[in-house]
């Protein structure tokens, strides 16, 4: 056993130290598996025979045992003292036996200068036991080289066996059948059953609980106040802590997302329930709940001076009488004023259960069709733009509960602006209390979350309940002071005890909010997929795209039925529940029962909480989605057409409304992807002189040397109907093949500035630039390494191209292919294009070409 020297503790890296134990370990097992004296040397060491004899090949060997030889004679040649190899083989193929040098306690571990990956340890310098230095081997650059004749691609095809894939519709049924798995398709289907046995009660269930708890905290404040942002009560926020968080646990495959509202999804839906909904009870009840409390102050007041008097003795007794027929008589003028025909009344919750059974059918269509890529679509500077843009239009709406101000609702194109305006209208009429209020909720939410989480957070698991101190806070206040009724400030209404009850959505609405509920559906879709991919790269799981669209098809669908919204994720909770510990959605379920006994027992406490509580809860939140706008910076950075996704997005959306400005970034982020693809890198190679077989970009390196009468052109892409003509234009400019010319006269080439030599190159060099000579090549070479598909259209190109080459005394050869590209090319051939030269390697069609120059 060695032992690790002492002067080389400081300087010695510990994968070097760990890889001379595992070398000496390794020797030790062969000593014990080679017993024979004969395969040590004087010292000890261990003899290892690389190649014991030459075997001639024989007539009887077959086709596959020569192949066998072959690579084994390769291998022997080209093997080289690596890392992690505890043998040395000269470059040569002679016989021989090559001597492993045993290591000492004497031996000089690598220092900090020196790269343990480049300079293996076995090549050290060593020490033998009589303090000579033994002969060192010295570090030798690996080399290889290659003789064999020129192939063309038919020839590798034959030999290496090759078939092409049968795209036929009863091959694909069959290995699409044969591919099947009833039992994982069920598990797959519902992930739970995965996950769940392999779930330990012991590790992981105090860590799910405390982040359960934690998530539910968060979930009571957000869920009512995303409830009231989308045009309902506060109790169906609440609901959406509950049941698609229940399916989503069943069949979601991320582990740390926490399923309900999000304040991106709430205004999206808010906007369909404004432009549909023509009726909403909530506003009905705070009328008559106000006209109740007048009628109970005074109950007589109305009355005429004789009646007051006849009844006089009757007052006392019948106040209450009096006070619920005359709140009754109002209600009954309330609905008559203000209700439409009974068979055309559209409620704010059936326009939203209608909204969410439509979202939840566009998810399971998007999962049959296996769309689940469709997210891509949604680029960075698009999502980010779309978000904060949003985020703009939640605090707009939320301005009103600010100021505690009535404003008119707009639709349409500049309704921010014009809601901005009226409510810059309606500062007069501010109401100070509620304004005050409200601002002191901010304030003390800015402490909480700036100051006062990010210390405790050093000191406890837990992280301060801000909104929950902020909901709880303001609904004793209000009960106490007495705000509703002394300073007319507007609560959020009653909120039901209990959970609702089962009922279909509208069906006869889903067709008035189809196309409204792509646009949710989608940008639902990319935010839980976008988090759902965040945490499972963090800890190492998969998260599967249309399994995640089923989870969400089923958990909207089910959530309509109990009065849910659409369902979304929130990046605070997810965050919060990663960081206590959650480490499987049983921490979704501990939340789910929390809210739950919420609803059932302590739901109508909130009934008096003042909605400028939750605008300032809200206001908060929306922080991060602010400061969003830091990402321009990066954005600027990546390129041109990045930072104008970004704001065209995000002025699309601001000014003109959230699903059009969506759509147009959409467009807008489609049409960069398009003139990135539509412009692929192209240039014009030559070789290294030092170095034969190495091609790279003439425009880029100044000592690379052009080919002898010879264009290699290299292009990067899809070579297809939509890129042809840029295809052919990149090819002119830079080759200086004109389609419409007839002579070969001179012709300069439209690139960049070369650093080759031009007299090597076959020109000659006038005012700095670089001139073609008359019939300057006699092949043009496109390199195909990097295209990756190839049309019809394209091979009709590449057979123009050949034609012409012809006419002008010059060849086409195609290198490099890849299997797909060669397919196509092989079936266009069929199609009476080309015929084209195919080489498997640059190097070969190089090679060819300066063979048929040169003979």
């Amino acid at each position: 056993m060695i032992e690790k020297p002492k002067h080389i503790l400081k300087s010695a890296r510990k994968c070097a130290w760990k890889q001379l134990k595992d070398l000496n370990r390794r020797q030790q097992l062969r000593r014990l598996q080679h017993e024979d004296p004969e395969n040590y040397n004087e010292a000890g060491t261990l003899l290892i025979p690389l190649q014991r004899e030459d075997v001639q090949p024989t007539e009887e060997d077959t086709e596959a045992d020569r192949i066998a030889r072959l690579r084994g004679v390769e291998y022997l040649r080209d093997l080289r003292t690596h890392r992690y190899t505890d043998t040395y083989v000269e470059p040569n193929n002679c016989i021989e036996i090559v001597e492993l040098v045993e290591v000492t306690e004497e031996h000089t571990m690598p220092i900090d200068t020196e790269n343990p990956e480049t300079k293996p340890l076995n090549n050290n310098n060593n020490n033998n036991g009589n303090g000579k230095s033994a002969q060192s081997k010295p570090k030798i650059q690996p080399k290889y080289s290659i003789h064999r004749d020129v192939l063309t691609h038919e020839l590798v095809i034959k030999d290496t066996g090759y078939a092409a894939r049968d795209k036929s519709i009863p091959s694909s049924l069959r290995n699409c059948w044969r591919g099947w798995n009833f039992l994982s398709l069920f598990t797959g289907t519902i992930p739970i059953l995965q996950w769940l046995p392999q779930y330990s009660l012991r590790r992981d269930l105090i860590g799910d609980i405390i982040a359960g708890f934690t998530v539910a905290i968060m979930n009571i404040p957000h869920g009512m106040a995303y409830g009231m942002l989308a045009g309902v009560s506060a109790g169906n926020g609440l609901y959406m802590a509950v049941f698609p968080v229940l399916v989503y646990m069943l069949l979601g495959t991320s582990k740390h997302i926490s399923i309900g509202t999000f304040a991106v999804a709430s205004m999206m839906t808010q906007k369909v329930v404004f432009t549909h909904a023509n009726f909403d009870p909530n506003a009905v009840t705070l009328t008559t709940t106000a006209a109740t409390t007048t009628t109970t102050a005074s109950p007589l007041s109305s009355l005429g001076t004789s009646t007051a008097e006849s009844l006089s003795i009757l007052s006392t007794t019948t106040t209450t009488t009096t006070a619920a027929t005359t709140a009754a008589y109002l209600l009954q003028n309330v609905t008559t004023t203000m209700l439409p025909p009974s068979e055309n009344i559209i409620t704010n919750v059936e326009v939203v259960t209608s909204l969410a059974l439509a979202v939840g059918i566009v998810n399971l269509l998007m999962s049959f069709f296996r769309l689940g890529t469709l997210a891509s679509l949604l680029s960075e500077p698009l999502v980010n733009g779309f978000t904060t843009a949003a985020a703009c239009h939640v605090v707009t709406a939320q301005l009103k509960d600010v100021f505690g101000i009535k404003v008119p609702r707009h639709k349409g194109a500049f309704k921010i602006l014009y809601t901005v305006v009226d409510v810059v209208k309606g500062v007069p009429e501010t109401n100070l209390v509620n304004f005050g209020f409200c601002l002191g909720i901010i304030v003390f939410m800015t402490i909480c979350n700036e100051c006062l989480k990010p210390c405790l957070s050093k000191r406890c698991r837990f992280p301060l309940p801000g909104e929950l101190i902020a909901v709880i806070g303001g609904t004793l206040i209000s009960k106490f002071c007495h705000l509703k009724v002394d300073f007319n400030m507007q609560p959020v209404g009653e909120i039901p005890k209990g959970l609702p009850e089962f009922q279909l959505p509208r069906l006869d609405l889903v067709p008035l909010v189809a196309v409204d509920s792509i646009a949710i559906a989608i940008v639902t879709y990319s935010i839980i997929m976008s988090m759902g991919l965040t945490f499972a790269k963090k800890h190492g799981y998969e998260v599967r795209a249309n399994q995640e669209l089923f989870a969400m098809g089923v958990g909207n669908i089910v959530g309509g039925c109990f009065s849910c919204l659409p369902m979304a994720c929130s990046l605070s909770r997810s965050v919060i529940q990663d960081q206590t510990g959650g480490v499987s959605q049983i921490a979704s379920l501990v939340s789910a029962s929390l809210v739950v006994a919420t609803i059932m027992w302590i739901g109508p406490f909130f009934s008096d909480l003042p909605r400028c509580v939750l605008a300032g809860v809200i206001i908060v939140a929306l922080k991060p989605m602010f400061m969003q706008v830091k990402e321009l910076k990066k954005f600027s950075k990546q390129g041109k057409l990045e930072i104008f996704t970004w704001i065209c997005t995000f002025l699309c959306v601001v000014l003109i409304d959230i699903d059009i400005g969506l759509l147009i970034g959409v467009c807008v982020s489609l049409l960069a992807l398009y003139i990135k693809g539509l412009k692929p890198y192209s240039c014009l190679l030559g070789y290294i002189p030092e170095a034969p077989g190495i091609y790279m970009d003439i425009n880029q390196h100044r000592n690379v040397m052009q080919v002898p009468e010879t264009r290699i052109f290299r292009y990067c892409g899809s070579l297809n109907f939509a890129t042809s003509l840029f295809f052919r234009r990149a090819l002119n400019e830079t080759v200086g093949l004109d389609k419409n010319s007839n002579s070969n006269s001179n012709r300069s080439v439209k690139t960049k500035t070369t650093y080759a030599q031009v007299a090597q190159n076959g020109g000659m060099a006038i005012k700095g630039k670089f001139m073609e000579a008359p019939d300057s090549f006699q092949f043009l070479i496109l390199d195909f390494t990097m295209l990756g598909h190839i049309d019809v259209a394209g091979c009709s190109t590449l057979s123009d191209i050949s034609k012409e080459l012809k006419a002008r005394g010059a060849r086409l050869l195609l290198a490099s292919p890849v299997d797909r590209v060669y397919d196509t090319l092989v079936h266009s051939m069929a199609l009476s294009e080309g015929p084209f030269e195919i080489f498997p390697t640059l190097h070969d069609a190089v090679e060819y070409a300066n063979a048929f120059r040169t003979a």
